[in-house]
């Protein structure tokens, strides 16, 4: 497949500073073409949605091509794209709308492999509707998360699953298709956190199972803002709280207050750039076919690179990796012998090297492995990570290590 790296970093402005940035699971950088439509929107003349003017037309324009970008991008069908300020709020709503069919004796499944964004709302809206809530663990060696052990905990009377489709801090990806099929034999809805997944791998919500899914298109290049996806027919089951004159049309009726259309027009951006990371492997016209071949190629690229970086880290005694599962995005949490997070960050920042340490709100997993409230460094490859980049990493951490 046609990747090419150095092409693809002319386009972020932020490399030219030297860093190397390995906080991808927290955000990444933005592409000036980002930027751009970003800046162009809010300078165009625009209003709320309508069609009278051509500044309303022009936000209807941007929501509904934002609508489709993302329809394409995850394969689903864009009058089931809901945006919300982030993956986080959308969980919440969710949660809540959805909470007001539950009750005592329904039960709702949690993972301690989860981003807390997908744990916390569930269990709160499970105790304020007396619902019970069961949590699954994972191989605190591994980090894999199994399908048996979600079966395991599922009943007639589940309600909702909620699951990531790739861990923030381990990387693991479950096999969602399986744990889908486990979960729909009980007549249950799952609910997946696809944040960490969709900036790594090619996704087609229905192929995985899953009724809703989640992300952020701020991990995948674009503004920080949220988004929700699921068939328009399940979103006709749901009734949010939501204002009087608000629509109550599909999916505007989740949609709070005005929606923030340079936002959208950054996320059509961005999902047009990543359709572009493989130039020529498909057909110019169809947006799917080449964000699906640009994903595999930044598969086959990340992957080479976190070969390098994992043999590297792996090469050094007093490096701790925890969990290593077989399927995962290229992402590793570790740690240096003596040395704390802090530590570590502090030096790596020093050598423009960005790999922060935390719990990154994955904090019952951080838990699970025995690391407390204060987790581990987290280094996460984006496409634009380079060998150059993982040589500076392994350089620093190699120093302290002695």
């Amino acid at each position: 497949m046609s990747f090419d790296v150095d092409r693809v970093r002319a386009d972020f402005p932020a490399l030219q500073q030297g860093v190397a940035f390995f906080d991808g699971p927290g955000g990444t950088q933005v592409p000036r073409q980002v930027a751009e439509a970003v800046a162009t929107t809010m300078t165009s003349g625009i209003s709320n949605r309508g069609s009278v003017t051509a500044a309303q037309r022009r936000a209807d324009a941007v929501t509904l091509g934002a609508r489709a970008a993302v329809a394409d991008l995850l394969g689903c069908d864009p009058g089931g794209v809901v945006f919300t300020r982030s993956a986080t709020q959308a969980t919440y709503d969710v949660s809540r709308a959805l909470a007001k069919e539950w009750g005592p004796g329904d039960e709702v499944v949690v993972t301690r492999l989860d981003h807390d964004s997908n744990i916390r709302p569930w269990v709160q809206a499970a105790e304020r509707a007396g619902a019970t809530v069961r949590w699954v663990g994972f191989d605190q060696r591994t980090g894999e998360l199994g399908v048996e052990e979600i079966r395991a905990a599922l009943s007639e009377r589940t309600r909702l699953v909620a699951v990531t489709a790739a861990s923030n801090v381990l990387g693991t990806r479950p096999d969602v298709t399986a744990l889908a099929e486990a979960v729909h034999e009980f007549g249950a809805l799952l609910y997946v956190d696809g944040v960490h997944l969709a900036p790594h791998a090619p996704v087609d919500v229905a192929e995985l199972g899953a009724d809703f899914f989640a992300c952020s298109p701020y991990k995948f290049f674009g503004p920080h803002h949220g988004l929700v996806v699921a068939a328009p027919g399940l979103w006709e089951r749901l009734r949010p709280d939501k204002l009087v004159p608000s629509s109550d049309a599909v999916p505007e009726r989740f949609e709070l207050g005005t929606l923030p259309y340079e936002l959208l027009a950054g996320t059509t951006a961005a999902i047009d750039f990543m359709a572009g990371l493989a130039p020529g492997d498909a057909p110019e016209g169809d947006r799917r076919a080449r964000l699906l071949a640009s994903m595999g190629a930044v598969e086959e690229h990340e992957g080479r690179v976190f070969e390098r970086l994992l043999d590297g880290l792996r090469g050094i005694d007093a490096i701790t990796l925890h969990g290593d599962p077989t399927r995962r995005t290229p992402t590793v949490f570790f740690s240096v012998a003596g040395r704390s997070g802090d530590e570590v960050q502090t030096h790596l920042a020093a050598l423009g090297v960005n790999a922060p340490a935390s719990h990154f709100y994955a904090i019952e997993a951080s838990r699970w492995l025995g690391l407390g409230d204060d987790g581990a460094v987290r280094a996460g490859l984006a496409p634009y990570t380079n060998d150059d980049d993982v040589d500076r990493l392994l350089t620093g951490v190699a120093e302290l290590a002695r």
